[in-house]
């Protein structure tokens, strides 16, 4: 039996309004959505462990994913490291991802009001109140959850390494 990779990989990554479809389906099926969004720019361990306890939250798990042009807004002109397609990829590979939507805007919010996950989730450097979107999807019904993360993994910090900088 052989994989079509691309095809499997490509179904998962879409934007807004197919992912909004996708959400719609399985909410009516009964399933619970999980949202979460990030840059990922260097996929690490700290990642993986976070994305994967988030899916442990519901029964699908899907990926904000911030476009090359946020990222360059929001960490600086030599970020991303990974162009977007690249990012979108990684992150439908893992098995534990239903769907990745890339977003332009700085932050998630429009988003989230459009796709109304059933549950939000961030790290626990965040607090409620300082999550964007909590209002909104609480407001919903929904619940926001934070995650412990790994400590000791960031890209930043991978990148100084790289650089010699640690």
């Amino acid at each position: 039996m052989s994989i079509d990779l691309e095809r499997a990989l490509l179904e998962k990554i879409g934007d807004l309004q197919a992912t909004k479809t996708k959400i719609d389906f399985w909410q009516r099926e009964g399933d619970k959505v999980v949202f979460t969004n990030g840059v990922f720019d260097l996929l690490h361990l700290g990642h993986i462990t976070y994305m994967a306890k988030a899916a442990n939250l519901g029964d699908r798990l899907v990926v904000g994913l911030n476009a090359d042009s946020s990222v360059k807004r929001i960490k600086g002109e030599s970020r991303p490291i990974n162009d977007q397609a690249n990012r979108a990829a990684l992150l439908a590979a893992l098995f534990f991802v239903d769907a990745v939507v890339i977003f332009e805007e700085d932050t998630p919010l429009n988003l989230i009001s459009a796709l109304r996950p059933n549950i939000l989730v961030k790290g626990s450097d965040y607090t409620v109140d300082t999550i964007v979107g909590a209002k909104e999807v609480m407001a919903n019904g929904g619940e926001v959850k934070t995650i412990d993360l790994v400590e000791g993994y960031s890209s930043t910090s991978i990148i100084k390494r790289i650089q010699g900088q640690s």
